[in-house]
């Protein structure tokens, strides 16, 4: 990845992960948390699995991130979009759709 693609993707996960490393290892320990996603073979989802690298990741420093960090953050922005986008009618606070954002840093009532 070239550095402007890397400011880029910093930039829209910054943008898009609008959850603290704290609020989101908190939400991480919930039952509600663990409840949603595929299955990544081991009994922890994807989502979760990758919740714990984004609490890393907003612990560092920008200058301490790694290609791997970077490009945890670009999957990390295509899934957060592909998941507004297919957003739900109704109220939507106790939902799967709502849950399996939140795993991945981004909480919907956070504007």
């Amino acid at each position: 990845m070239e550095k402007q693609e890397m400011q880029a993707e910093y930039a829209e996960f910054n943008d898009l992960v609008n959850m603290s490393a704290g609020a989101l290892g908190h939400w991480l320990k919930t039952a509600e948390s663990k409840s949603v996603g595929w299955d990544s073979g081991d009994g922890e989802s994807i989502g979760h699995k990758s919740g714990e690298k984004i609490i890393k990741i907003l612990t560092k420093k920008k200058s301490e991130l790694t290609d791997s960090d970077y490009k945890h953050m670009q999957k990390v922005n295509g899934y957060i979009k592909r998941h507004l986008a297919q957003k739900p009618e109704g109220e939507l606070s106790d939902t799967r759709w709502h849950y399996s954002l939140k795993n991945w840093g981004h909480d919907y009532h956070n504007k």
